[in-house]
């Protein structure tokens, strides 16, 4: 990323009121946001904010940026397509575990096996509920929701796992009642170069509250960190042992490894085509490729 060149305001970054509920653990993730933006001073014209369908995908409305509030789970492929398209963007992109791991979870998989540059945060609430408490594909077995009012039968995902094994770059885990933590996860998941997520724990005081207490040392619970002196972060099998670990596991960084980006290989396979044939004009070429389909 190019060296901070805009000190922007809160005033200036934030647009419409947020329309979470009370407590909703989505305002502390926007504040970070926030925050680590203003740190980074990523210009304001090259912030992109991209999302799918969900109560944290309303993340374009509240954020005075270029925004995009695409259909349910294909907000991954649209920001693919802008971060391809215009490199010189800082793209991000918002979602909640339905959007990511569940109608997305296709598009999540293949946009981290390309290692596309873009940074993914994915609040992970355990329940739908923009749709009022129906089971999710993170709702642990046993809990009554309304589409599975004996209790959830099916085995949940391990989100960690997931992203582990589809090849992201940068995979990391926080929680949204610890703000340092998360303005930490985020700014490196910005400055890294390729495909970077950041599941976090984001809690939905309406129809799962408590549902990460466990987590909370101010509720009782435990936030323990990954230890990065003795972690081997570019081990994708120390990153699946971290991801195996019960409830509610290590938080921190669980994989950093740098490889090309798909940005880089596209820019580089262009470039080369056009030092082939450097007297054509792009509508020169795009002519004779036409002409060659008829």
């Amino acid at each position: 990323m190019s060296p901070p060149t805009e000190n922007l305001t809160r005033k200036q970054l934030k647009a419409d009121h947020p329309t979470w509920c009370p407590a909703c653990g989505d305002f502390a993730v926007l504040a970070s946001f926030f925050n680590v933006v203003q740190k980074l001073g990523i210009p304001h014209e090259k912030i992109v904010c991209v999302a799918g369908i969900g109560c944290s995908s309303r993340f374009p409305y509240f954020v005075n940026a270029h925004g995009i509030h695409f259909i349910h789970g294909r907000a991954v492929p649209l920001a693919t397509g802008i971060s391809l398209s215009r490199p010189d963007l800082q793209v991000f992109v918002f979602g909640g575990d339905g959007d990511g791991y569940s109608i997305g979870g296709n598009h999540l998989t293949h946009a981290a096996r390309k290692n596309v540059n873009l940074c993914y945060v994915i609040m992970d609430n355990c329940v739908y509920g923009l749709t009022k408490n129906q089971t999710s594909p993170t709702t642990p077995v046993g809990r009554a929701t309304k589409t599975d009012p004996r209790g959830a039968i099916d085995r949940p995902v391990n989100p960690m796992a997931q992203l582990i094994s589809s090849g992201a770059t940068f995979i990391a885990r926080t929680h949204a009642a610890q703000v340092k933590h998360m303005n930490e996860m985020f700014e490196r998941a910005i400055l890294h170069p390729g495909f970077a997520v950041v599941e976090t724990l984001s809690e939905c005081t309406m129809f799962y509250p408590g549902a990460f207490d466990a987590a909370n040392p101010r509720k009782g619970g435990n936030f323990d960190l990954v230890d990065e002196e003795h972690q081997n972060l570019e081990s994708t099998a120390a990153a699946m042992a971290l991801a195996e670990e019960d409830f509610p596991g290590k938080f921190g960084v669980y994989l950093e490894k740098r490889r090309p980006t798909k940005n880089e290989l596209e820019r580089q396979w262009i470039e080369d085509a056009r030092s082939r044939t450097p007297d054509l004009s792009e509508r020169d070429l795009l002519r004779q490729r036409f002409a060659r389909m008829r």
